[in-house]
């Protein structure tokens, strides 16, 4: 029998998501390409792996002891790449790294610098997506590593195979129109309550985290445009339309003519960086790791290693 890492990959991930959609989406397929996955793994074994149930599918039982064999296989693979990567005498090697926009413009291009000059062996590939796909993405193995954001208020529920360190805090602040509240220094969320709000969507972690830090402080935000891009978001607050919430890294994204006002509740993000546990001692991993950590400011100690529960 002969079979891909992608292949097997395809057939755990169907254990843990259950449709081939979410499979697709955790690994950066389509779905026709997982099914095609696992269509070759049943031409190889010879044997079904799936059945369709209604408009669902589900592993046969030859798919679940397929699928059980290939964690321990995809497991000896990761473990094969740590053994051969300490075997040579410099950091090199390839490295699929996912992270959200704002990730990608302020703090890869100086991290690839980084990497450059201390590590000339190391080639990152980069994929751009939602910041709530990245630690499925990570988990599925479509990338080996990720730049994430959790927040306190509504913590991203995470695999346990997952590790994930906190490599710095960002505090929010509130963006209003430039003169619509001059002379105030702070302010808490109640005392805009009454103003219209540019919020993401609220199915999203960030816009649950603003949600739930707003009824905290006694009010439903009046939300007048949903809008998930950064930039955009800091467009129609300088247009007048509304407020948001912003930290530091946000309003590197766009010089916009706001004003900037200080909350007197603590409202904060968190940026991580994940990958999976069994990749920790992988020597481009920890590499990669320690130049992501500078290139974001991270202080000796202040890295917090979180490993989450299952």
């Amino acid at each position: 029998m002969e079979w891909t890492s992608a292949q097997l990959r395809s057939l755990v991930e169907l254990t843990r998501r259950g449709t081939v959609t979410a499979v697709a989406q955790a690994l950066g397929y389509t779905p026709g390409g997982v099914s095609q996955q696992i269509a070759a793994l049943e031409k190889s074994t010879g044997m079904e792996l799936l059945r369709r149930v209604g408009r669902r599918v589900e592993l046969t039982d030859a798919g679940m002891t397929l699928a059980r064999h290939a964690e321990r296989i995809l497991a000896t693979e990761a473990e094969a790449v740590e053994a051969l990567e300490r075997t040579r005498t410099e950091v090199s090697g390839t490295l699929r790294v996912g992270l959200f926009t704002t990730a990608a413009a302020e703090i890869l291009p100086p991290a690839l610098r980084r990497a450059r000059e201390l590590h000339p062996g190391l080639t990152v590939r980069s994929r751009d997506m939602d910041v709530d796909d990245v630690y499925d993405a990570v988990a599925g193995g479509a990338v080996d590593l990720a730049l994430g954001l959790d927040y306190p208020d509504v913590p991203i529920p995470r695999d346990s195979a997952l590790c994930v360190l906190r490599l710095s805090r960002e505090r929010f602040s509130l963006a209003v129109p430039a003169g619509a509240m001059t002379g105030r220094r702070t302010v808490s969320l109640a005392e805009a309550g009454e103003l219209g709000w540019i919020l993401p969507p609220a199915d999203s972690y960030y816009g649950r985290a603003v949600l739930t830090a707003c009824r905290r402080a006694g009010f439903e935000p009046r939300v007048l445009h949903e809008v998930t891009d950064t930039a955009a978001t800091l467009a129609l607050v300088e247009t007048g339309v509304g407020v948001s919430v912003v930290t530091d890294l946000m309003l590197r994204l766009r010089a916009s003519r706001i004003d900037v006002i200080g909350l007197r509740e603590t409202m904060e993000r968190h940026i991580v960086v994940v990958f999976r546990s069994s990749a920790r001692h992988r020597p481009t991993v920890a590499a990669l790791v320690e130049v992501l950590r500078a290139a974001v400011g991270a202080r000796p100690g202040e890295t917090e290693d979180q490993l989450p529960l299952g």
